[in-house]
């Protein structure tokens, strides 16, 4: 990642469905920031599904991530942000409120996996409870988008994730001329996103997202740090941030986004210190 110029990673646990595993990623998240180079901000995803174990006692899951994984993620300091995926096949928009309710509650910023396979009110639920960003959106109500608008929710488009399960992608035309700002990430996930290259997802938001190269640069960028609450901390360069920038060989963005290259990347600064430099 820190080769193709990203400075700062979100990672979500939600992969072990139990509380041992989901400290587990989350300590593993914190050792990587602690070891450098790139920033990262670890969010508590316990909702992510309801493991086969409860399929017939949800509520007892549901208990499970509100009464003793949150409270014990809190107490271990190794996340910023409790995430929820609402959708018809996870958790409805009932259970999502509780669930983020009560990571707000505990200290935890709110962040929603919403209306990603159906409009099933995630993004309004998103706008309720505060949150500081959604993601997916693909299937975005035009009242999910005022409200996310009213709220001063991100909205984060994930094109691989639309490549790879083969679903039109978000409506980004209609979202960002409604005034909601747009952050354009990867979704690297085992299940529907393998793939970490942040550029490739940048040409697909300009390729199937119909963005400009500009709103994608700041939507990877600014738009992005915004989603994480560090819009004041890094995003762009400018007096008082930290100094991450990257050195892209390319004539301009729109060149770098037309041209899909493995990499024209050269060099990555964290925090104005060299993080790696192209050696050919």
């Amino acid at each position: 990642m820190t080769r193709l110029g990203i400075t700062t990673v979100e990672a979500k646990s939600g992969y072990g469905l139990d509380l041992e595993t989901e400290l587990r990623l989350l300590r593993a998240y914190r050792a990587l920031e602690l070891i450098g180079p790139a920033r990262v901000i670890a969010t508590f995803l316990g909702a992510h599904t309801v493991p086969a174990e409860y399929r017939t006692s949800r509520a007892a899951y549901i208990d499970l991530v509100i009464n003793e994984m949150i409270p014990a993620v809190v107490a271990d300091g190794t996340a910023r942000f409790c995430d929820v995926f609402v959708e018809e096949s996870a958790f409805s928009v009932e259970e999502g409120r509780r669930i983020l309710q009560a990571g707000r509650a505990a200290g935890l910023g709110a962040k929603l996996h919403a209306d990603q396979l159906s409009a099933c009110g995630g993004a309004e639920l998103a706008a309720e409870v505060g949150a500081v960003s959604a993601d997916h959106l693909e299937r975005i109500s035009n009242a999910g988008i005022a409200a996310m608008k009213g709220a001063g929710v991100v909205a984060v488009s994930l094109p691989l994730a639309s490549l790879y399960l083969g679903h039109a992608p978000l409506p980004a035309r209609r979202i960002l001329e409604a005034g909601v700002p747009l952050a354009v990430a990867t979704d690297f996930n085992p299940g529907s996103a393998p793939s970490y290259h942040l550029p490739f997802a940048m040409m697909l938001a300009c390729t199937l997202q119909r963005m400009t190269p500009a709103e994608v640069l700041k939507g990877a960028t600014l738009v992005a740090a915004r989603a994480l609450g560090l819009a004041t901390q890094v995003g762009s360069l400018e007096p008082g941030k930290a100094a991450d920038f990257a050195v892209i060989e390319a004539e301009s963005v729109n060149h770098w986004m037309y041209h899909c290259r493995a990499n024209a990347c050269r060099r990555t600064v964290v925090g104005g210190r060299d993080a790696w430099t192209a050696t050919t």
